[in-house]
């Protein structure tokens, strides 16, 4: 399956005083968008995955070129790479949404989040369940290859 492509919208105040966006802010980009992949309830109408208990374990983050402030939204695209016993990782690319107007894919960030299951009432991680394990197939990745043209829009 493709990535899943979110277009986020960057405010003025992510524009630190070197007129691009703030590595902070980038951050804020990637927890939108895996807020929006991962907050919303299954087909089936089982709960979202944030409400069954998730944590971030850490984050990866290069940043390829300078994000400048603009009034155009910004594609986020996302994919599960890896899948553990009870973790996974989320990778991103934020990109121009559209290749046309500049020619090729112009990727600004690409980054990747380990996110953690976990129990809140006992205080630790635990197994993904199989139920979880099909979601996160639904947004598997195709590997590391570039991508571009056309990711289903969240």
């Amino acid at each position: 399956m493709a990535p899943r492509r979110l277009l986020l919208s960057l405010r003025w105040g992510d524009m630190d005083a070197y007129r691009h966006v703030n590595n902070v802010q980038v951050m804020r980009l990637l927890e939108e968008a895996r807020v929006r992949a991962f907050g919303i309830a299954a087909d089936d109408g089982a709960a979202p995955m944030l409400a069954t208990g998730m944590v971030v374990a850490s984050h990866q983050v290069d940043y390829l070129r300078p994000l400048d402030y603009r009034l155009a939204p910004v594609a986020v695209d996302l994919w599960v790479h890896r899948v553990g016993g009870a973790s996974f990782d989320v990778r991103y690319d934020v990109c121009e949404p559209d290749t046309s107007a500049v020619g090729e894919l112009r990727s600004y960030v690409r980054a990747t989040t380990t996110c953690v299951s976990y129990d809140f009432d006992a205080g630790r991680p635990r197994r993904l369940g199989p139920d979880e394990r099909a979601r996160l197939a639904t947004l598997a990745g195709e590997g590391d290859e570039e991508h571009g043209g056309g990711p289903p829009v969240l």
